[in-house]
């Protein structure tokens, strides 16, 4: 054949499979882009990573942002009091069951965090060790990659006041590769980088597991543990800066440091309320409420039973008589206990106590907190959990992160006096009609996931939200701080000429 006779087959040839590749290309941004594909995103791509070296990233971030615990960088997230961010968490009942947000990741950036945490490297006598957790010799902390090698925390309502658990592990995973989870806090090495540092002293655990005598001793462990971590603090540098004011302890027991807690006052604390400390020690102004860890199970939204479908109007479960603010219990339990459709009695956690609890609070419309011998309990969080409304009577409560949070769309308040009024709080209560209701309980499961505590942390779960009320502290804090210190650094300066 001549070569004139050979370029038209040539041409022929190349124009069929440029015409091919232009058919197969355009098959395929069908397939990708077309809403009714009957290949699903997730198996495409797959397919064109395993089969082919195209890839499209812009399809990447797309798919980040739906799931973002497959981003690189957590998703923005607005504190802004008028504006709360809720986005639930991927497992709001993973408390107990840890594992989630594990896989291939990065560190977080410090340059993402809201705090930046320096944590003390304390001897696992003051945290793990609390926990019967012993390490190889000089080993401080515990491998946390692999939830499995976790020390569980002490379970029963030891769990009610866990807080340092939580906030400890997550401080330890931060800087982990493995383990994804929020990014508000971020541990950090040098403490002159740090906004707090971070004390992981188990102060709840060693009050209720530690705080009675053993044997022949003469000193509790309890009280031997605060005794050693006071010596400990006010010797470092750290604390001699500031005067332990950019430090934060938990003490969330309202029992547990009390005979270090004078003296570390200074410190921003981390409590479930002000109940048993003097104005001095504790106040709005530096220290932080967390929530109680709830102890009943966490009702799935798809099976929250609606206003029809609650048969109990109010219901309270039980130590009825407490001293102190506790008073109004008993009188409220007199005034209750005969009425239709009100189920107020004794009851403990004891045996099958926290599972019939929690199946009466998910019965039930409105769920009672009332003062005890402390203005909170864990009850209202568990009355959270469950989608049932709470009724607030405790005249000095004070809430977790209601700088953020409107407690108000989602619980009832009734002043003390008179909640104890003949039939004011029953008629109260049957005031409020089914969509006033229903609006409340909505919400409830808008907000509930902030208040589930968990490994590794969440966006915006208990520990996220923790973290980003502290960092809310930091900005008066530091303003306190350098006020104080403007005279100090002058003589400093002076003395060093």
């Amino acid at each position: 054949m001549s070569e004139k006779s050979k370029l038209p087959s040539r041409f022929l040839f190349c124009l069929m499979t440029i015409s091919t590749f232009l058919l197969i290309l355009s098959s395929v941004f069908l397939l990708q882009f077309s809403h009714g594909s009957f290949i699903s995103r997730s198996v495409f791509k797959l397919i064109l990573v395993n089969g082919t070296s195209v890839y499209f990233n812009s399809n990447v971030k797309s798919e980040q942002m739906e799931n973002p615990l497959h981003s690189d960088k957590p998703p923005h997230i607005d504190t802004n009091p008028t504006k709360v961010n809720r986005v639930a968490c991927s497992n709001s009942n993973s408390g107990r069951e840890m594992g989630s947000g594990l896989g291939r990741g990065r560190p977080c950036d410090s340059n993402d965090a809201v705090l930046k945490v320096y944590m003390y490297d304390l001897p696992p006598q003051f945290h793990f060790g609390l926990l019967g957790w012993k390490g190889r010799e000089n080993q401080t902390w515990p491998s946390i990659n692999n939830p499995n090698h976790v020390p569980p925390y002490a379970d029963g309502l030891n769990l009610q006041h866990s807080m340092e658990y939580w906030l400890t592990l997550d401080l330890l995973s931060s800087n982990s590769p493995k383990v994804i989870r929020s990014c508000s806090a971020i541990r950090v090495k040098n403490s002159s980088d740090a906004d707090i540092v971070f004390v992981p002293f188990f102060s709840s655990l060693s009050y209720n597991r530690h705080s009675k005598l053993q044997g022949n001793a003469k000193v509790s462990v309890n009280k031997m543990l605060q005794n050693k971590l006071l010596q400990f603090l006010i010797g470092q540098d750290e604390w001699k800066r500031y005067g332990g004011k950019d430090h934060l302890i938990v003490a969330h027991h309202p029992n547990c440091m009390l005979d270090a807690r004078k003296k570390l006052g200074s410190a921003m604390l981390l409590l479930a309320d002000f109940g048993r400390y003097p104005m001095e020690i504790a106040n709005l102004e530096k220290d932080t409420i967390a929530p109680y860890y709830h102890v009943v199970r966490t009702i799935p939204s798809v099976e929250s039973a609606s206003y029809d479908k609650r048969s109990i109007l109010v219901y309270f479960q039980g130590a009825i008589y407490r001293k102190d603010g506790g008073v109004i219990r008993q009188e409220l339990y007199y005034l209750l206990k005969d009425e239709k459709d009100v189920h107020f009695t004794f009851g403990t956690a004891q045996g099958n106590g926290v599972n019939v609890a929690g199946l009466g609070m998910a019965s039930s419309k409105f769920c009672l907190n009332i003062a005890g011998d402390t203005p909170s309990s864990n009850r209202l969080f568990d009355a959270i959990v469950s989608h049932c409304v709470p009724v607030i009577i405790s005249d000095d409560i004070e809430l977790p992160f209601e700088d953020v949070l409107d407690y108000s769309e989602f619980c009832v308040f009734v002043n003390s006096s008179d909640a104890v009024k003949k039939g004011y709080l029953l008629n109260f209560l049957r005031g409020i009609e089914k969509d006033q209701w229903t609006m409340m309980w909505d919400r409830l499961k808008e907000i509930v996931h902030h208040f589930e505590y968990q490994y590794p942390s969440q966006p915006d779960d208990a520990v996220d939200m923790i973290w980003k009320a502290v960092s809310r502290k930091i900005s008066s804090q530091r303003f306190e701080i350098f006020r104080q210190n403007r005279y100090h650094r002058s003589q400093l300066l002076l003395t060093s000429n």
